[in-house]
This record gives C-alpha cells, structure tokens and sequence, in this order.
C-alpha cells in the first residue's frame, strides 16, 4: 500500500505561476513533495499542483497565496504518475522522449529517451524542458563539446540523459528532493546511463562531490528564477573558464532580472530560446 497523499491546486496566470509556485514551495508544516505547473497551449492561465504526505490546511494556503485553493485526498495510487501515463511522446529536434505506454513507437533517426512518469518534474511536456532539450541539440550541432556537466535540479533526469547521449560525459545530476533522485535512477537503469551519470540528492552546491568534480564545461539549470538568482554565484564558481550554463524555469518577464546577476558576474548571454511565456537562456563565461 502506497503512503497517503493530499494535493493541493490553484488556477493562476503565467505572469503569477513562479511567485506562486516559490510560496507553495516554501510552506513549512507541512511542506510540499513536490509542485508542479501544468499548462496547455490553448489556454492562458496554468494550474499549480503540490502534493503533500499529510493534510494541507486549503484555508492557510488561500490566505497565503490570496486566491482560492483546493486541497484533496489522492486514492492509494501514484497519482502523480497516472495523471501522466497518458501523455503522448514529445519530440524536440532529434530527442524523443516517450513513456512506458509507447514503447515500441520509437522514430529511427531519433535519440529516443524513455523517461517513467512520477513524483518528478521533466517528462518533456512543459516547454522549459523541451526548450533545455532543443538547446542541448543545438549546441552539439554547433560543435561545442562539454568534458563534464552538472545538471542542478534534474527532476526526472531527462536533460542529464540528454548531455550523456550527445556527448558520453560524467554528469552529476542532483536534486534537493530524494523522490526525484529514485525517479532519475529508475529512468537511468531505462536507459542504461548510470555509468556515466552521478545522481544525488543535495541543495544548490552543499555535496562534497559536486565540488570534487568541478570544474564543469556545461551546467544545467531548469528550475525557477529565484533559485536562478541564488544560484548564480556558484554556478559561477563551479564553471571552468569558457564554461556554458544553461539557464531554463523563468518566465520572459523574468529574463532581465536573471540576466542581470549573471551579467553583473562576468557571464554573457549567448543564446535563448522562447516557448511561449517560457525562456531558456545559454550563458558563457
């Protein structure tokens, strides 16, 4: 029998999604497993997701998010990942990412990742993630080859597998949520990347063995854009001179600020991508 679980639910606008999704993060007793944003290409509002092991107060959270929020009692299932098994594959450039209900459906003259849907953000549905996996693509396209990478907030692992397909690196991906990391794990052994790539659970750069194994040509990125913002010191600490970060999670309106920080560290913006509300931006040292 799987452990009880609560989620909570909010209706946002994209402007509104990462300032609500950092408070439903940051709210202790309890604290969340895991948010995640859902969005649809036809519609301009999102809908915010966390979920809980234990009871979530929905009168505290609408008092602290100002707008209403549903709290519910999830069936003893994954919900998380039923409400993923559904999805169809995502092609972004050459990388098709698929789910166990398409196995057999894989292109020829595709770098097919199979990524298990679960508690974990990165099935390649959400634009910063087939935007990071479109980003990837181009930079091998354009000859640039990484010795090593760090990957900050893998989720699912999806974007590790990525850099290990096109360039057959040592990557440490970590993340500071451990049900992420046996997500990763169970989509290394799916894809037979575990020997090259490192998972750990950790918060920004407080793991021995991400300071063991810098400095690094490539990090990746994809979170929100106040961990952008926190983050940017060390991320430029750990990159070896000449290094590339890969910077995804921030909203276009965002793009300024994060920039800035960067910028203000000696960083220049190489390229971005738009999808959407959503940016991706490559910076170089």
């Amino acid at each position: 029998m799987n452990p009880p679980l609560w989620k909570a639910s909010v209706r946002a606008a994209m402007e509104d999604v990462e300032h609500l999704s950092t408070l439903l993060e940051l709210t202790p007793s309890p604290s969340p497993q895991s948010v995640i944003v859902l969005t649809h290409p036809h519609e301009d509002d999102a809908v915010i997701e966390a979920y809980y092991d234990e009871p979530a107060d929905a009168a505290a959270l609408s008092a602290i998010l100002g707008r209403d929020v549903k709290v519910e009692a999830l069936p003893d299932q994954d919900w998380v990942k039923l409400s993923q098994e559904g999805l169809p594959p995502v092609r972004a450039g050459r990388f098709f990412v698929y789910g166990r209900h398409d196995k057999g459906r894989v292109p020829a003259n595709v770098q097919g990742l199979a990524i298990e849907a679960g508690a974990a953000f990165g099935t390649g549905h959400h634009e910063t993630t087939s935007g990071c996996l479109t980003a990837l693509e181009w930079m091998n396209q354009v000859g640039y080859k990484p010795d090593n990478a760090l990957d900050l907030g893998t989720g699912t692992g999806v974007l590790a597998l990525a850099a290990d397909r096109l360039w057959r690196i040592p990557v440490i991906a970590t993340d500071i949520d451990p049900v992420a990391i046996e997500v990763t794990r169970e989509n290394l052994r799916l894809n037979g990347g575990q020997m090259r790539i490192r998972p750990l659970v950790a918060e920004g750069f407080a793991h021995g063995a991400i300071a063991a194994a810098a400095p690094y040509d490539l990090i990746i990125a994809n979170i929100l854009s106040g961990p952008l913002t926190q983050l940017a010191p060390g991320i430029r600490a750990h990159l070896a001179p000449g290094g590339k970060a890969l910077l995804s999670g921030l909203l276009r309106t965002q793009e300024l600020v994060v920039l800035a920080f960067y910028r203000s560290l000696g960083m220049r913006l190489e390229r971005r991508w738009r999808l959407g509300p959503w940016s991706v931006l490559l910076l170089t040292l």
